[in-house]
């Protein structure tokens, strides 16, 4: 199984004026860098909590359908499926009907059920399915929750104060504890 990106978020959740404000910079010096590690930032709490925290397209694949009769997708909020689509040996794509699943965005992690309909076996051993996803809590930064917003301006003024490779390893490199605590309740919780 894998999950590709195949739209990116249009804005990110905090810009480069609101991060510099939080370190408290004036100069745009290193605006570029800021903006990279905004984005670094986002990127490492979104992979940390099966997140997408702006609107975003991906694309899902699984080698073979589960035994189950539902599928946990690996992101959320999950706003849509836009497709389910099934290869055959040639390469050939064949999509599903939508009237075969049920697409359950409220749970978490998000799920694809089938109704009582049996989906098509893939022809191909690796990749056969493809799922696309939307997910993100909105298309602006303003949809993003606050503490999400905020962990992100505190792991970017983290990492602008530690840069050094040298760190790499040391406590002082070691992600802050606060930072940690405000994604904690945005955490999936297994039993």
């Amino acid at each position: 199984m894998s999950l590709v990106m195949t739209s990116p978020p249009a804005v990110e959740p905090v810009t480069v004026a609101e991060a510099k404000a939080h370190m408290r910079i004036d100069t745009d010096v290193e605006d570029i860098l800021i903006g990279s590690l905004v984005l670094t930032s986002r990127l490492h709490i979104e992979t940390a909590l099966s997140l997408a925290l702006i609107t975003q397209s991906w694309k899902f694949t699984l080698d073979r359908w589960p035994q189950s009769r539902e599928i946990e997708l690996p992101l959320a909020p999950l706003r849509s499926v836009g497709g389910v689509r099934v290869i055959d040996a040639s390469g050939n794509a064949t999509t599903v009907s939508d009237q075969s699943y049920l697409v359950d965005l409220a749970s978490r992690p998000p799920r694809l059920i089938w109704n009582n309909s049996v989906p098509p076996l893939p022809g191909r051993a690796a990749k056969g399915i493809e799922i696309d996803l939307t997910a993100g809590f909105g298309d602006s930064a303003a949809s993003v929750p606050a503490p999400l917003k905020h962990a992100i301006l505190m792991l970017t003024a983290h990492w602008y104060e530690h840069r050094d490779p040298r760190e790499i390893g040391q406590d002082g490199a070691r992600i802050p504890d606060a930072i940690s605590d405000l994604i904690t309740p945005f955490r999936t919780i297994r039993l």
